[in-house]
């Protein structure tokens, strides 16, 4: 036993055999993992800066541990390791470098970006730094553990569910209804305002961009911007803090849980985008914050033949490795955490195929990852959602992860964009998009497939209509940054304009993509701020606007209240009709229950043959929907060709539901019954339906 100064004490008797720093009895069990540490100290710290170290003891698995009398829950501490120094064999323990715990349930203070966080000496790679830079990172910190939030509404099927990919500080942090001292912050999520808009909207299912702790980049603090959207994390039990209105640190653990739970309680269910394919801390230049010093070839890809380097399938200048027993470890530990301890309902994976890469970097569907998922009982239960591509060698994997997952589909909203900007040729897979995809997902159905037109990454819907190029000059990478592959049509002017024949246009494509989207078969996801206007103004790498830039402008958006009541009208339409939430791909014969029958028909009412599908210079496209479980039967109709289309209707009893020329929202029981033919204006989308009982 170690007396310290501060008055802590260590021993080797723990109650538990958890990684991390968990209260138990008269202080903590702790427990870090490190298979090459010639030692590990556990390391507290007062409010005036002052440090104690405790040293741990090794058991048989390369798990550091002690019991550790007189810590109390809003303690803070961090870990030094000492170890081999050899870079060019992938050795990087320091044990002048303060590492967080990679088990932290919270984290206080930021990274003071300087030489001090490097584990080398600058410009010496082989050299080890000897400074100190315990007064340049943050401090993990002790957290009760606490219930877990109210249960949420009972799994909301696939077919059912509507997802609404929001960002906790963008959303509510310009809402004049949610209290101010409450504005960009999980209780501000979680405010009867912001919850309102949801329900009234009729999305089922909040998928929140990244809220891991992340490090602000010194590389955008130095050019006066931050990292706003967060896919940079270095802890993953710990819910970032700034994005708390409680200031006492570990509070803001409590406050997500209280958002969760308000989620909950209103009906809607909380995805998480979690980032477990790299972490912030770089290539072999960047900072020693955590994993780095603790096991570096334990939790990163190493080069083979050149361990130096990191295997980078990201784009960061890291990859984690889920192929060692380490890392699956943490991350499954720590996605059960907020499933079982914070409430959450399901994960969205960035860059996924990473997370599903072998020992030897290729990807796998039986990956070490991807098999451990399927497996566990906790995880296999809740929602999956892959982004299906890292930038890594066959790294675009659309279609080919397994029962279980859904998937992003890249292609969804790239064969969309195309169909409505007008590009020859696009028929055929416009009427694959919304069927499903089958090309992509043959046995796993249309609810593999989260069908997207816009995301946090890329134009916003209304810029989508407004710009031909990305505008990213406030980024400061003289817009060399974000995609050139927008497929994008500004209408017939680049940006704002006073023009009133383009601003019309511009609101009737922003119509048509929406119903696009919300009529296809597969899940449908919304980007947030697309049914108020929202503006980036043409910018498709907001991930640093940190400001008035990507906020939503709740203000703003007062002017396009249409567009928002068009967007819940769509969604009631899709609620109210099974056949456009097809559990299984549709056919072209009568269905059984839960089926989808479908019938695909040119402009003159006569089904579509071989050479109708190969004819590039077409423009329109009708399918007529019947199904099983619906007392309906629906006829959509798309012209995305410049002039009015005039369409034969199959039979009689028909009546127009929605028609995109018209902001009106679509027509729960319409009553103006059309006669056989039906006009569909330039560009635009006419929904029509008839009873079936």
């Amino acid at each position: 036993m170690t007396e310290s100064l501060i008055g802590a004490t260590v021993s080797g008797k723990v109650a538990t055999s958890a990684l991390g720093v968990h209260l138990s009895g008269d202080g903590v069990d702790v427990g870090v993992s490190s298979g090459v540490a010639d030692a590990v100290d556990f390391c507290l710290f007062d409010d005036e800066g002052g440090e104690q170290r405790l040293p741990l003891e090794r058991d048989e698995s390369g798990t550091w541990r002690g019991h550790v009398a007189g810590v109390q829950d809003g303690d803070r501490y961090g870990f030094r390791v000492s170890g081999p120094w050899n870079p060019a064999g992938g050795l990087r323990c320091n044990p002048a470098k303060l590492l967080s715990d990679p088990y932290a349930r919270a984290v206080t203070g930021t990274v003071r970006w300087g030489s001090e966080v490097l584990g080398h000496v600058p410009g010496g790679p082989d050299r080890r730094s000897d400074t100190d830079s315990a007064g340049f990172v943050p401090r993990s910190v002790v957290v009760a553990p606490a219930e877990p939030p109210a249960p949420g509404p009972g799994r909301v099927p696939w077919s059912d569910t509507v997802l609404y990919e929001t960002h906790v500080k963008g959303f509510t942090q310009r809402h004049p209804d949610v209290p101010a001292p409450l504005r960009g912050t999980y209780a501000g999520l979680g405010s009867p305002a912001a919850i309102d808009h949801l329900l009234r909207l009729g999305v089922t299912t909040v998928e929140l961009m990244p809220v891991h702790h992340f490090p602000q980049s010194g590389f955008l603090l130095d050019k006066n911007l931050r990292n706003y959207w967060g896919y940079d994390s270095i802890s993953y039990f710990a819910p970032h803090g700034d994005y708390a209105a409680a200031r006492i640190p570990g509070e803001q653990v409590a406050e997500f849980r209280t958002m969760v739970g308000m989620l909950h309680t209103a009906g809607l269910e909380v995805l998480l985008d979690v980032v477990f394919n790299h972490t912030a801390e770089g290539n072999e230049n960047g900072p020693t914050l955590c994993y780095r010093g603790l096991d570096n070839g334990a939790y990163y890809r190493l080069v083979p033949g050149q361990p130096r380097f990191y295997y980078d399938t990201t784009g960061t200048g890291n990859t984690l490795d889920l192929a060692h027993p380490t890392t699956l470890r943490l991350v499954l530990d720590a996605l059960r955490y907020w499933v079982t301890a914070m409430g959450v309902d399901g994960f969205r994976f960035d860059l996924a195929a990473s997370l599903a890469r072998d020992e030897a970097g290729g990807w796998d569907v039986y990956s070490a990852f991807l098999d451990a998922i399927a497996q566990d009982p906790v995880l296999s239960a809740v929602k999956l959602v892959a982004e299906p591509w890292d930038t890594g060698f066959d790294g675009y994997d659309v279609g080919r992860f397994p029962a279980g997952w859904s998937e992003w589909n890249g292609r969804y909203r790239d064969d969309v964009r195309d169909f409505w900007r007008g590009a020859d040729g696009k028929v055929p897979t416009l009427a694959t998009r919304l069927a499903g995809s089958s090309d992509l997902y043959p046995t796993r159905g249309p609810l593999a497939s989260i069908n997207f037109i816009t995301c946090h990454d890329g134009f916003t819907l209304r810029d989508l209509t407004s710009y031909n190029t990305k505008h990213n000059e406030p980024n400061g990478e003289g817009n060399r940054d974000g995609t050139d592959d927008n497929r994008s049509w500004n209408c017939g002017a680049e940006g704002d304009t006073d023009d009133p024949a383009i601003l019309a246009l511009r609101a009737r494509q922003q119509r048509n993509l929406l119903t696009t989207l919300l009529v296809s078969d597969g899940v449908p996801m919304l980007g947030h701020g697309d049914e108020l206007g929202r503006t980036q103004h043409g910018n498709n790498n907001a991930y640093c606007q940190d400001n008035d830039g990507s906020w939503i402008d709740w203000d703003a958006a007062a002017g396009h209240t249409d567009l928002t009541a068009f967007t819940a009208g769509l969604i009631r339409l899709r609620h109210q009709h099974p056949v456009l939430r097809a559990r299984r791909f549709p056919t072209s014969t009568p269905p059984a229950a839960g089926g989808v029958a479908e019938t695909w028909l040119r402009p003159d009412g006569q089904p579509m043959s071989g050479d109708d599908w190969q004819a590039t210079f077409a423009h329109t496209l009708a399918v007529h929907l019947r199904g099983g479980d619906d007392t309906s039967e629906l006829l959509l109709a798309f012209n995305a060709y410049w002039e009015p289309v005039t369409f034969t209707l199959p039979g009689t009893g028909w009546a127009v539901v929605l028609d995109t020329t018209a902001a009106d929202p679509p027509q729960p029981t319409p009553t103006n019954t059309a006669g056989p033919t039906i006009d569909a204006g330039p560009r635009s989308v006419v929904i029509l339906s008839r009873s079936t009982s």
